[in-house]
């Protein structure tokens, strides 16, 4: 299992265009991909899921990957978080 928190920067938070972006780069991936923040947690694969997690500007979002591809889908997810959020 990997785990990796990233603070969020976007001044709009977690919004439509970025959560629908990290639901697509998650959904390429076959291992398990769970996002917590606000005390929730979501499938990082279900864009409804991810939206209610109402993660804002300056919070904490926490990703946790398990699985095959784990490694590979960890460090995509860092590097998306880092460009888009």
């Amino acid at each position: 299992m990997k785990e990796f928190t990233y603070v969020i920067r976007d001044a709009e938070g977690l919004h439509a265009r970025p959560a629908g972006l990290l639901v697509k780069l998650a959904q390429g991936f076959s291992c398990t991909i769970q996002l917590s923040a606000n005390g929730k947690s979501a499938d990082a694969k279900r864009l409804f899921a991810v939206m209610k997690l109402a993660a804002k500007c300056g919070q904490e979002l926490r990703i946790n990957v398990e699985g095959p591809d784990e490694t590979a889908a960890a460090r995509a997810l860092e590097e998306f978080c880092a460009k888009e959020l």
